[in-house]
């Protein structure tokens, strides 16, 4: 199908109509050392519609021609403006976004959803369950141009409860409106409707939680192998479950206690892990030892399965068994709760991990997140880690409030004050008075 085809197709039969212009011819001074010039005005399709000026020749002067001949000069510089050819059409297409929702899907499925190399399956799956029963049976007919913020609003609230569901279903719409743009088919960095569509505050399904160290080690003594082996290294590492389930031995390194994620397992599809930031090593820690048991009872080989089907060592487990085995055993030990999963121990070593002294972007980094923001929403504070660190302040103002309540305790010191200038001079001293002659004499006796 050619070009024209395509357009056809992709407008549901629209035949889009070319600008047919037929300006007039006007007089006019094109410069001082020129003259008068004959000129007409026509609309170049740029980036955005430009008005320009084409001059056609001398209207005075020796080499002048008529207004009649000028029009024949206007009518051939017109007749390949309005040619109805197949690039002015696209351009046109791009710009006034006429071409059908449905077919811009379906071109969106065949080319970036059908790379199998480059987008995981789980990704595949997700994404065209949703758009084969959901986004192309309401806004497939519909031409890009007639997709509204407001309507796709409405829509995602009334089909939907989940917030993040509706988060994932916008942005498949707004991907196929920026798989449009790079196709000409919708005008380039306009936004698309779907991403003006607001989904108002974050919700969460189930209640955001996460098992305690003791109720963690309670589930844990109520599992079997290879379950508990599987909980434990998610706990561990907070790897995903189909990482851990996706590790053959040749990816395990007892002597480096370390495992390497380079695969997962999906529905028992084995694949590239989600991204490739995904693709790291983990430590285990002392899991080394099970593991090493387990290598020796297995009779391991590079390439079999760390953790097979009992019935077909050829194949990895499910991940189905693995949870049914967790929800029995946190149910015995009445800590079960909805969302309770290998995943949510992902979350837990996430945030344990901070507990005990790492830091955000280590706790990113091996969880394989591509940024901070992601490692933020798995971080969980538990009330028993907010009360250690509200008592650790607490703390802290107790003992100030101690030496302040001490410091106004003490005697206040007796030292005498310093002395102040007098108020008024002293008397003057009184001047010495020479003694009489009297005084001076010795006494004697009287004679008589």
């Amino acid at each position: 199908m050619g070009a024209e085809g395509n357009l056809l197709t992709l407008t549901g039969g629209l035949r889009v109509i070319p600008r047919v212009q037929h300006p007039k011819v006007h007089e006019a001074v094109k410069s001082r050392q020129d003259g008068w010039w004959w000129f007409f005005r026509y609309w170049a399709d740029e980036v955005r519609p430009v008005r320009k000026r084409q001059w056609i020749g001398p209207s005075r002067g020796e080499k002048k021609i008529s207004k009649k001949e000028a029009e024949v000069e206007r009518d051939a510089c017109l007749a390949k403006l309005n040619a109805p050819t197949v690039e002015a059409a696209a351009q046109q297409v791009a710009t006034t976004g006429v071409a059908l929702f449905g077919e811009v899907a379906k071109m969106y499925k065949e080319g970036y959803l059908g790379r199998e190399n480059q987008i995981a399956k789980p990704t595949r799956v997700k994404e065209k369950f949703y758009l084969d029963e959901y986004i192309v049976p309401k806004w497939g007919a519909l031409r890009l141009n007639q997709i509204h913020p407001k309507a796709v609003e409405d829509w995602l609230h009334t089909t939907f409860d989940s917030w993040w569901t509706m988060h994932g279903v916008r942005a498949i719409m707004s991907r196929i409106f920026y798989y449009a743009e790079g196709h000409g088919l919708w005008e380039e960095g306009r936004r698309s409707p779907a991403s003006k569509a607001k989904l108002g505050k974050r919700r969460y399904k189930y209640e955001r939680r996460i098992l305690s160290f003791d109720e963690t080690a309670r589930v844990l003594a109520r599992l079997e192998e290879p379950n508990k082996l599987i909980i434990e290294t998610c706990i561990a590492t907070g790897a995903r479950i189909s990482e851990v389930l996706g590790l053959m031995w040749k990816h395990v390194n007892l002597d480096a206690a370390t495992i390497k994620i380079e695969q997962r397992v999906w529905q028992q599809d084995v694949g590239r892990p989600k991204s490739e930031d995904s693709r790291r090593i983990l430590g285990i820690g002392d899991l080394s030892a099970p593991y090493r048991n387990k290598a020796g009872t297995d009779r391991a080989k590079p390439d079999s399965w760390v953790f097979h089907q009992k019935r077909d060592p050829e194949k990895p487990m499910w991940d189905s068994g693995v949870r049914d085995a967790l929800h029995q055993a946190a149910q015995a030990e009445d800590c079960d709760f909805p969302g309770l999963g290998p995943h949510s121990f992902r979350r837990a070593n996430i945030t344990w991990r901070q507990e005990v002294g790492g830091s955000a972007i280590e706790a990113s980094k091996i969880a394989g997140h591509s940024d901070l923001e992601m490692t933020g929403e798995y971080t969980f504070v538990a009330p028993e880690r907010q009360n250690e660190l509200t008592r650790r302040i607490q703390e802290k103002l107790t003992n100030a409030a101690s030496k302040a309540a001490m410091a106004a305790a003490e005697p206040a010191p007796t030292t005498a004050p310093s002395p102040g200038p007098p108020l008024t001079p002293p008397p003057a001293p009184m001047p010495e008075v020479p003694p009489s002659i009297a005084e001076l004499q010795p006494a004697t006796d009287t004679i008589q």
